[in-house]
């Protein structure tokens, strides 16, 4: 695509200089078609991941980013972690980043 935008821009006009605001065009049309398809997506995945991980509360069953099943047994938010009941007598403490989904409320 970009070799046929410096073909065209080149061959147009003969001994005619060519005009720069006509090149400018595509490349800013390659950067926004780059941006609603990549950058606007992946940012709205960043706040929705963000958000989740901010809501999460006890009793929430969560899975990790290491793929650990569990529920939350207590929230401590001066350090920003989670402690998360993994089995009957295990307890262990994660960075809220490392909640990679929530399941929802724990059914007992």
């Amino acid at each position: 695509m970009i070799l046929s935008l410096v073909l065209l821009a080149g061959g147009a006009g003969g001994g005619q200089a060519a005009n720069p605001w006509g090149m400018l065009w595509p490349i800013l049309a390659i950067f926004a078609v780059m941006y609603f398809l990549i950058f606007r997506p992946q940012m709205k995945k960043q706040k929705q991941q963000k958000q989740m991980i901010e809501t999460v509360k006890k009793g929430d069953k969560i899975v990790t980013v290491g793929g650990i099943f569990g529920t939350i047994a207590g929230v401590k938010e001066k350090e920003g972690t989670l402690l998360v009941k993994i089995s009957d007598n295990t307890k262990i403490e994660l960075v809220r980043t490392s909640v990679a989904k929530v399941l929802g409320p724990e059914q007992s």
